[in-house]
């Protein structure tokens, strides 16, 4: 599986600003619902050349939506949470987000 099919994109909220300027090392990113913590750490470190820490990972769950009597539901999806190493620097990608 290629780097890029493993990390679709980084996410990028509130919430995740908010962590990003509290502790300047935490990174989330919409993953791929079938890769584990060892591939997203290895995509991370190969795509932005930065040494990870740990990974942490949730599921989310796709909201029921309702288009008048009809109801379908959203996909579940994945995503990560990266925390770089102590002495990291973030990417510069990052930094004006």
């Amino acid at each position: 599986m290629k780097l890029t099919d493993v990390i679709r994109r980084p996410l990028i909220t509130e919430k995740t600003s908010i962590m990003r300027e509290q502790d300047g090392r935490t990174i989330v990113f919409q993953v791929a619902a079938h890769a584990n913590k060892t591939e997203i750490k290895r995509a991370v470190e190969k795509l932005l050349g930065s040494k990870v820490g740990r990974v942490r990972t949730a599921i989310v769950h796709g909201k029921i939506k309702r288009q008048g009597r009809f109801a379908g539901q959203r996909s579940d999806w994945k995503k990560a949470y990266v925390t770089l190493r102590e002495g990291e620097r973030m990417p510069e990608i990052f930094e004006g987000a």
